[in-house]
């Protein structure tokens, strides 16, 4: 029994080897190629694919009067996506307009208060004439009377009375010069005044356009095509301007933001192909070009960038944004999505 044993160790021990030896070179194959790789290649699994999401604000508030699309529609740019309750712009816009009528009218009477101060202005110049005619002519009746008062041929009051119309003609030329005066000064009260008026309609027209204006913004388009995300309003809810109603997710354009440590970057550069694997499709192999590399790290893109000349400092490996253009994009579309995880393999060789 003992020999049969032994002699069944010995038939089953080179096999025992055997598979020794083959388990040990499979692992020293594998061992080269994971090393290999990993002198020869640089990676990173910090990356997702981005695209152009345009949010849809309305430009005006009011109540949402109707909804056109729904969650997750595909819309093209230019298509009507909401619409606003307009009859509060729509009765401030009659309103205006009326006010704006009125307005012309006030331009009118202005015109014709300056041309009836144009012709008060011409019957002052006449009646300037006019008194200056009168003082001339009691001026010659005093020196007449003057030589018949020498000659005593009329009486003292007489003399008086022509002395007395001398004066008083005098005074009326010196009143109808100054009524020209004022006349000349109402004139360009009112020439002002019809500046002011017509300034004043200018105002108010473009107040009526502006309305107008707010009326063709209760119309809300896609600014963009693509396929709308999550609507965040209902209708008959009250939006104020520039509150999010929703996302429209360009599904037409793609890339991939890869987010490579500093010490990888070493031969990564513009025109470059990468190997890029998406998680969601682990079988769907994908290459890809690097267009750029960014010129900050993605720390000092946050909110609060890091200061290293405050407080204690600890060494971090930082992390540069890579933009990565997605090659043969129209056999992928499909499967795309933005925000999806990603692996990107760049060839270091």
């Amino acid at each position: 029994m003992e020999q049969q044993t032994t002699e069944q160790t010995q038939k089953k021990s080179p096999v025992r080897t055997i598979i020794i030896v083959l388990v040990l070179l499979i692992a020293a194959y594998f061992g080269y190629k994971k090393v290999n790789f990993v002198l020869t290649h640089e990676t990173t699994d910090n990356a997702q694919i981005e695209t152009q999401i345009t949010p849809v604000l309305p430009r005006v508030a009011g109540y949402v009067k109707t909804i056109v699309v729904k969650d997750y529609d595909s819309v093209k740019t230019g298509q009507l996506v909401v619409e606003l309750d307009d009859a509060e712009l729509q009765t401030q816009l009659l309103e205006m307009e009326a006010d704006y009528k009125q307005a012309e009218v006030d331009v009118v009477n202005a015109k014709a208060a300056l041309n009836n101060a144009v012709v008060s202005l011409k019957v002052n110049r006449g009646n300037i004439e006019l008194s200056e005619m009168r003082r001339q002519k009691a001026a010659d009746d005093l020196k007449r009377d003057q030589s018949l008062f020498t000659d005593q041929a009329i009486t003292r009051k007489q003399l008086d009375d022509s002395k007395f119309n001398v004066e008083t003609a005098t005074q009326q030329a010196a009143n109808s010069n100054t009524d020209l005066s004022a006349a000349e000064s109402r004139i360009a009260v009112l020439q002002s005044g019809i500046t002011k008026a017509n300034a004043g309609l200018d105002v108010k027209k473009a107040k009526i356009e502006e309305t107008k204006l707010k009326i063709t913004y209760t119309k809300i388009y896609a600014p963009q095509t693509g396929k709308i995300g999550k609507k965040n309003v209902s209708e008959g809810q009250y939006v104020q301007a520039g509150t999010p109603l929703f996302s429209i997710v360009n599904d037409t354009t793609y890339w991939i933001i890869a987010n490579f440590k500093e010490n990888q970057l070493r031969k990564l550069y513009p025109g470059k192909e990468v190997d890029v694997e998406i998680d969601a499709y682990p079988d769907q192999k994908i290459t890809g070009i690097i267009e750029s590399l960014s010129d900050a790290t993605g720390a000092k893109f946050s909110l609060l960038p890091p200061d290293n000349a405050s407080g204690n400092f600890v060494k971090v490996t930082q992390r540069v944004p890579v933009k990565i253009q997605i090659k043969d994009i129209n056999k992928y579309k499909s499967m795309l999505r933005a925000g999806l995880s990603v692996f990107v393999v760049a060839d270091t060789k």
